[in-house]
C-alpha cells in the first residue's frame, strides 16, 4: 500500500482550512494509490486540534506534542516530517501550497531523496501518477511525473474543496519522530499581522482594491464593504506598491492565492498578474468605470461605473439588509 501523508497547519491554536483541502487532494491521490490518508500534527499542546482532524475523512492522525514544535521552525519539521513518512511508507508527502509549506517542504524532499511538485492543482493515474500544475500565471497548465519512489507535493489549496467533518472518528495517535529541536536553531519571534478579519486565503469573501482607488484613504470604503459582509481585504500589487495596503493584502501572481464564494474586483483593471491569484474565486463581482477592462472578461457580473459612488451606496443597501 501507497500512503499519502498530509502535514497539517495550525496557527495560535486553530486548524487552518487549507489543511482540509489539502486533505482532499490526498484523498484523491490516495484513491489512485490503493493507500491510506494520515496526517501528521506537530506542535504543543495541540490534542484539541488532533482530535478536530480525526474527524476529517482521514485513516489516523499522529501527533507530537513537543516544545521543540511549538512554533514553526522548518530545521525541526522537516526531519520529524521525514521521519514520519518514513514511519507509515508514505509514497505521497503533501502539504498547503502557503509560506509554511513553500519552507519546509524542499527540505523534508532533500531529506528523502524525494521529487517534488509544487502548486499541484489535480493528480491522475496515467500509466504512473502525475500531476498538474500552473506555469506563467496560470496562462500554461504543464503534467509533471515524479519517477522518485516518494513524492513531495505541495498543494494549490483553492483548486479543492475542504474536506467535510465525518460522524466517524478516525485513531489519533502520539507519534515520537526521535529528532526534537535541531542544534544552532532558536525561535525569537513572530511578527504576525492581527486583524479581526478573516485571513485572506480563509475568507468566504474578499473585497479587494486596485490602484484605481488612488490613495490608501480610500481603502476606508472598501474595508467597510468587507466588514459589512464579514469578509477579508486584498489589493492588487501596484495598489501596495503605491503604499495603499500593506503587504499582507496582496492578491496575485507575487502574493496570495485566493478563491473565495465571493469577490469583489474594485477599481482593478485586471492585470494578468492579478488574475492568477483570484480567478479561482467562484463568484466575481467587478467594479470599474472603464468599459473595456480586462477584468470584465472573468467577472461573472460586472458594472461600469464610478467606484466612489457606488461602493458606499452599495455598503449602506448591505447594511440596512444585514443588520
Amino acid at each position: 500500500m501507497a500512503n499519502v501523508l498530509v502535514v497539517a497547519e495550525h496557527v495560535d491554536g486553530v486548524l487552518r482550512k487549507v489543511t482540509r483541502s489539502a486533505i482532499t487532494f490526498a484523498r484523491e491521490a490516495a484513491a489512485l494509490t490503493g493507500g491510506n490518508v494520515e496526517v501528521l500534527l506537530l506542535g504543543s499542546d495541540v490534542d484539541n486540534i488532533a482530535e478536530e482532524l480525526s474527524t476529517s475523512g482521514v485513516s489516523r492522525v499522529l501527533y507530537a506534542n513537543d516544545p521543540a514544535y511549538a512554533h514553526y521552525l522548518a530545521e525541526n519539521y522537516a526531519p520529524a516530517i521525514a521521519a514520519a513518512a518514513e514511519e507509515i511508507d508514505a509514497a505521497i508527502v503533501c502539504s498547503p501550497s502557503s509560506t509554511t509549506g513553500k519552507d519546509m517542504l524542499p527540505r523534508v524532499a532533500a531529506k528523502l531523496e524525494a521529487g517534488m511538485v509544487s502548486d499541484a492543482i489535480s493528480v491522475e493515474n496515467d500509466d504512473g501518477l502525475k500531476f498538474r500544475r500552473p506555469l506563467w500565471a496560470g496562462n500554461v497548465i504543464t503534467t509533471v511525473e515524479v519517477v522518485t519512489p516518494v513524492k513531495v507535493v505541495s498543494v494549490r489549496t483553492t483548486d479543492f474543496e475542504a474536506s467535510e467533518s465525518t460522524s466517524d472518528a478516525a485513531p489519533v495517535e502520539a507519534f515520537d519522530p526521535g529528532t526534537g529541536a535541531a542544534d544552532g536553531v532558536e525561535f525569537v519571534s513572530f511578527d504576525q499581522v492581527k486583524s479581526e478579519r478573516p485571513e485572506l486565503t480563509d475568507a468566504e469573501v474578499v473585497v479587494a482594491g486596485g490602484r484605481g482607488l488612488g490613495s490608501g484613504d480610500n481603502f476606508e470604503m472598501i474595508m467597510k464593504l468587507a466588514d459589512s459582509l464579514k469578509g477579508a481585504v486584498g489589493a492588487t500589487r501596484a495598489a501596495v506598491d503605491s503604499g495603499y495596503a500593506p503587504n499582507d493584502w496582496q492578491i496575485g501572481q507575487t502574493g496570495k492565492v485566493v478563491a473565495p464564494q465571493l469577490y469583489f474586483a474594485i477599481a482593478i483593471s485586471g492585470a494578468i498578474q492579478h488574475l492568477a491569484g483570484m480567478k479561482g474565486s467562484k463568484n466575481i463581482v467587478a467594479i470599474n468605470k472603464d468599459p473595456e477592462a480586462p477584468i470584465f472578461q472573468v467577472s461573472d457580473y460586472g458594472l461600469v461605473a464610478d467606484a466612489f459612488e457606488v461602493v458606499p451606496e452599495l455598503t449602506e443597501k448591505l447594511q440596512k439588509v444585514l443588520d
